[in-house]
């Protein structure tokens, strides 16, 4: 429903028109414009605010043209509720709102056909395209963001000058105002008629294929990383940046959604946005020899009908969900896992996928994670309770901050000798559950509050010096990290930010270095025995299990990430399986704290917090992080590496292995085309493909 705010907003605007007609009918001039400031005002703050409820009040016959001409026609009501029907305002005023949504089509229509002939057959970021094909400025923000609304408001001009001469008795101010509604209108749309022509507009669909395929062939990208999915998903492709910018290989990232760019990572790795299946099949990738997915979904068929490259499932996260063992993985040359866990879990699932097309990597991404630090002497140990959201399926044993979540954090609090709490939620936390939603907000407050008594607890003193220090670096830090992001939201459109998007490597690596340096800062920034509800981008769920000396949570792959730390940790059987029958179903908790809803068992992991030489879990802890991990040396981004080299190996083998049978063939017309049937390549699309092609 959106914020409470924007709920209010809502109940002004529906509200409000009934107090127009009310106003018209009375009539009432000053009521009348009350109300019409109200309605405007609160149409406005919804539109600033991007809320979901514009579209709601669309679904209920409310839209916006609607409320405008609705708000217009009442006041011409009262115009003839005042006796001012024969009179020359409301014949100017009838004409001017007539002419005002005539100028509606040509200005709608323009918008339109200058977004379209904007939009480019693909997007691309670190892909020097502005060297091969020409590309106009993007046209002014103003001009196109939130179009419609900002021209149905240039209707203030003439209602103000109406009322005001309704009231006063005098034309001049109602003509006047109606010449600058009109006018300003006309000259809006004029001002767009150049976008649509010549040399404001970028080259057509061919021309920018022409050129991606020109620097591909320049490039010759080796190792490309696949992903489809919502804007909600880009997480699972930014997890994967690092590693591509590491690899030994030329890499490429191949996007097929335009909103997944909005939500990429910073990263040196060229990218290319293609969402139509047709135009990725047309693309020169001849070179590539390994492709890496990391999720299954529909549009990798795309793809994965491309038999010169070899195709790997990589994933976004190693857990016991069943989302691990998914049978469409059988489709891929390879998967490849963390550990051995990984193996054998598709062993035990028998969804198809061979003991020989597994290969273990590790995980590249865990490389931030420190092991276990020292306290220092009378230092408060930290616990992190990072409980991820409840699902889509409402499975109780999803996440335990509905059922455990308050148990947990309230005996932490309480704990003697004290230790502090970090409250790390997932960010989708509430999003499908109104009772998660609540229990967050709840725990919420028991941190927060208990954070304030422990800041009036004279057993803490707080260095307040080293404390002020850092909030000044953190200043600092802040202000040079927006200096190198530049002005958000004016980098033009996607043709724009296509022809711009090449990324400054020193400027990448300058940020890269202030975001390690603002995280040490933040943690410094207050004492070191402070609760904390760390929730946002920064700082990052590596930084938290890095500052923390042991963890709470469910079972996800937050869990299989914490014991790369070999930190203790403790997981909750909130679907209250039993201890045993919980361990024999997840793999993760073999070496955890098993925790009641009640938070039984909390004590057990404190303990082992408290004195990490009586820690009874410690050597379990150890194999299990090699059984799902794999060892630490090699280190996995070479174990990476290595395993991309094999593939393209193989690929290559393979690919010489069909040019010399068909070569072979060449005597035997018969065998020859029967070769080329059997062993579909990338072709020219025809006219009748669509972005739905299969495999053929």
């Amino acid at each position: 429903m959106g914020s409470a705010s924007e709920l209010a907003a809502a109940v002004l605007v529906m509200l409000g028109f009934p107090a127009l007609m009310l106003a018209a009918l009375v009539p009432s001039v000053p009521a009348f414009a009350a109300v019409a400031a109200v309605t405007y005002l609160a149409d406005h703050y919804l539109h600033r605010r991007g809320s979901y409820l514009v579209n709601r009040l669309s679904k209920v016959r409310a839209g916006l043209s609607i409320r405008f001409l609705i708000r217009q026609l009442l006041l011409i009501l009262l115009l003839a509720r005042l006796s001012l029907s024969t009179h020359l305002v409301f014949y100017g005023a009838v004409a001017c709102f007539i002419a005002f949504y005539g100028l509606q089509a040509p200005h709608g229509a323009l918008v339109t056909l200058i977004r379209n002939r904007r939009r480019m057959p693909v997007a691309t970021r670190n892909i020097d395209l502005k060297a091969r094909i020409r590309i106009p400025d993007a046209p002014p923000r103003g001009l196109l963001h939130r179009s419609a609304e900002k021209i149905l408001h240039l209707d203030l001009f003439a209602v103000a000058g109406i009322l005001v001469s309704a009231e006063l008795g005098s034309a001049v101010a109602a003509f006047a105002g109606i010449g600058l509604t009109v006018g300003l209108g006309c000259l809006y749309v004029l001002v767009l008629v150049p976008y649509v022509r010549g040399t404001r507009i970028p080259p057509k669909a061919d021309a920018v294929l022409a050129a991606m395929d020109d620097w591909l062939t320049a490039y010759r990208p080796e190792t490309v990383l696949y992903f489809s999915g919502s804007k909600d998903s880009a997480y699972q492709v930014n997890m994967w940046l690092e590693t591509m910018e590491r690899l030994d290989t030329r890499p490429l990232i191949i996007l097929r959604e335009r909103v997944l760019l909005a939500g990429l990572a910073p990263t040196t790795v060229p990218v290319v946005c293609v969402p139509g299946g047709v135009h990725l099949m047309n693309l020169d990738l001849s070179t590539v020899r390994v492709a890496l997915y990391a999720a299954n979904v529909g549009k990798n068929i795309h793809l994965l009908r491309v038999p010169t490259m070899k195709h790997v499932f990589i994933g976004h996260g190693d857990s016991d969900k069943l989302a691990s063992v998914n049978p469409y993985s059988k489709v891929y040359d390879e998967v490849w896992t963390a550990g051995r866990a990984g193996r054998d879990r598709y062993a035990i699932a028998d969804v198809g996928v061979r003991d020989e097309d597994i290969v273990e990597v590790g995980r590249p991404q865990l490389a931030p994670i420190m092991p276990r630090r020292d306290l220092p002497e009378g230092g408060v140990p930290t616990v992190l309770y990072a409980p991820t959201w409840e699902g889509w399926d409402g499975n109780p044993g999803n996440t335990s901050i509905v059922l455990a979540g308050e148990n947990i954090v309230n005996r932490l609090i309480a704990a003697d000798p004290p230790v502090r709490v970090l409250y790390k939620p997932h960010p989708f936390t509430g999003t499908v559950s109104p009772e998660a939603g609540a229990a967050h907000r709840r725990i919420t407050a028991l941190v927060e509050q208990a954070a304030a008594e422990r800041a009036a607890d004279p057993r803490f003193p707080a260095d307040g010096d080293d404390a002020a220090r850092a909030k000044e670096e953190l200043t600092r830090i802040e202000a040079r990290l927006a200096e190198l992001a530049g002005p958000g939201g004016e980098r033009g459109d996607e043709a724009e930010a296509s022809r711009d998007g090449v990324v400054d490597v020193r400027r990448h690596e300058e940020t890269a270095r202030l975001r390690a340096e603002w995280n040490d800062a933040y943690w410094r920034s207050f004492p070191a025995y402070e609760h904390r509800v760390v929730t946002g981008a920064e700082p990052r769920l590596y930084d938290c299990f890095n500052v923390s000396d042991a963890m709470v949570s469910d079972i996800s792959s937050v869990v299989s990430d914490f014991i790369a730390s070999g930190k203790p940790y403790a997981v909750t059987d909130s679907a209250e399986l039993g201890a045993d029958e919980f361990r024999r179903q997840n793999t993760a908790v073999r070496a955890a704290t098993i925790l009641t809803n009640g938070a039984d068992g909390l004590d057990a992991l404190l303990d082992a917090v408290r004195d990490p030489a009586g820690d009874p879990l410690a050597v379990a802890r150890t194999e299990l992080k090699r059984y799902l991990l794999g060892p630490d040396e090699p280190a996995s981004i070479d174990r990476f590496n290595g395993a991309v080299a094999d593939l393209a190996r193989k690929a290559e083998t393979r690919n010489v292995g069909q040019e010399s049978r068909a070569g072979a063939a060449n005597a035997d017309p018969a065998e020859a085309a029967e070769l080329t049937n059997a062993v579909p390549g990338q072709r020219s699309a025809s006219a009748g493909d669509t972005d739905g092609v299969t495999a053929g």
